[in-house]
C-alpha cells in the first residue's frame, strides 16, 4: 500500500509517532558527539522529557485504543511495548537523578537509545503495518493525543 492511499487520520496519528521517533533518534545521535557536560545535560534532559510524553501518549491513549480494537491482533506487540516502556522508564528515572560526570551516566543514556531504536524498529516494521492493513480508524485518537502532547510538554518545560 502506498502512502496516498492511507486515510488521512491514520497519516496523521502515525506521523504524530513518527515525528516522536524522529527528534528522539537525532537525540541520541547528537550525544555521541558531544563532550560538552552541560550539553550533554541538556541533550539528555530533552529527550527524557520527549520520552515521557511519548510513552504516555502511546500508552494512555495509542496503545489503550488500538487494543479495544483488536486484542487479538494487537496484544502480544502492545504487551511488548509495554515492557519496553517500563525499561526506559526506569533508565529515564535514573538518569533524571544523575549528572554528566557520574559513573554509567553515558552508557545508561546510550543503553537508552538502543532500547529505544529497538521499539521504535518494532513499532514502524510491525505494528504500524498492521494498523495500515487492518485499516483502523485512528480518527478519533488524533485530537485527544495532540493535545495530550501539548499539556504534558508544556507540564515539564514548567516544571
Amino acid at each position: 500500500m502506498n502512502k496516498s492511499q492511507i486515510p488521512v487520520a491514520q497519516k496523521e496519528v502515525l506521523s504524530l509517532l513518527l515525528d516522536d521517533h524522529r527528534k528522539v533518534k537525532k537525540l541520541f545521535k547528537e550525544f555521541e558527539d558531544v563532550t560538552d557536560a552541560a550539553k550533554k545535560q541538556s541533550i539528555v534532559a530533552e529527550a527524557c522529557m520527549d520520552l515521557t510524553a511519548h510513552t504516555q501518549i502511546e500508552e494512555q491513549q495509542f496503545y489503550m485504543f488500538l487494543r479495544d480494537q483488536d486484542p487479538e491482533a494487537f496484544g502480544d506487540l502492545l504487551d511488548e511495548a509495554l515492557v519496553e516502556h517500563a525499561s526506559a522508564k526506569d533508565l529515564i528515572r535514573q538518569l533524571q537523578e544523575m549528572k554528566p560526570g557520574d559513573d554509567l551516566y553515558d552508557a545508561k543514556f546510550i543503553v537508552l537509545g538502543e532500547y529505544v531504536n529497538h521499539h521504535v524498529a518494532e513499532e514502524e516494521d510491525e505494528l504500524f503495518p498492521k494498523i495500515i492493513s487492518k485499516k483502523i480508524d485512528l480518527r478519533e485518537l488524533l485530537p485527544a493525543m495532540v493535545q495530550m502532547k501539548e499539556d504534558l510538554l508544556a507540564e515539564n518545560t514548567n516544571a
